[in-house]
């Protein structure tokens, strides 16, 4: 199987993960990318490829955006964007991917097992939130965690957390791969898999987006940390 294919069989599932819970493109892809390719190219391609999820995703949520729940996390992620574009050229990503395994494990089964009340954490945890999935996101494209665990510990509805996510990450992931242009990690090469696997992410974002509309903010919550859950443990086992 070519290098091209594989990457697009991994974009179609990933779209699907994001479309269905709004997040987990670039946590999912990262891990299994890097079987077939350097883990910086992995993490400039799945940027790029977010980016277009995002985007569509957005358009399809737009009556449901608001920046005010927005407006703390991507604030908070701009110095973020920087810090883990410049940590991405200098720390060991083994070492990333195991700490931010571990995390999304613990939390994960956290949620799963108990179903604590709506915190309604203040806007101060929103930028500290923000700032973290910022770096993660410049460092490994998974840029999810700490904005998923934030947005789901309001008392919001179902598409409130996904529009709220979605917004989020279409805007910070453009400012990420502005950044990451700027630092040369986005090359000709990156292009040409991203034009490729086009096709496939948005597909499969077209997928998730018809099979969430059919669930409710219980099962959803369920799903994401799920998800969350499985994700960890790639980026263990990985």
């Amino acid at each position: 199987m070519s290098t091209f294919l594989f990457a697009s069989l991994i974009f179609l599932f990933a779209g699907i993960v994001q479309g269905l819970t709004g997040f987990g493109a670039g946590l999912l892809a990262i891990p299994l990318l890097c079987l077939v390719m350097d883990v910086k190219s992995a993490v400039s391609l799945c940027i790029l490829s977010t980016l277009i999820i995002s985007t569509t995703m957005a358009y399809d949520l737009r009556r449901l955006l608001d920046h005010r729940k927005i407006l703390p996390l991507l604030l908070g992620s701009l110095p973020g964007v920087v810090v883990g574009t410049m940590l991405l050229r200098m720390v060991d990503q083994g070492l990333i991917k195991n700490l931010l395994g571990i995390l999304l494990v613990g939390v994960s089964c956290l949620n799963l097992l108990f179903s604590p009340r709506a915190l309604n954490p203040s806007l101060i945890w929103g930028y500290l939130a923000g700032f973290l999935s910022g770096v993660i996101n410049a460092l490994l494209a998974a840029g999810g965690p700490p904005a998923i665990i934030y947005t789901t510990l309001h008392d919001w509805k179902k598409d409130e957390i996904k529009a709220t996510l979605t917004g989020f990450f279409m805007l910070v992931g453009y400012y990420t791969a502005g950044v990451h242009t700027f630092s040369g990690l986005i090359d000709t090469r990156i292009l040409s898999y991203f034009a490729v696997t086009l096709p496939f992410v948005f597909a499969g974002t077209i997928i998730g987006s018809r099979i969430s509309e059919r669930i409710n903010r219980r099962l959803y919550v369920q799903v994401v940390y799920g998800v969350l859950m499985v994700l960890g443990l790639l980026m263990l086992v990985k």
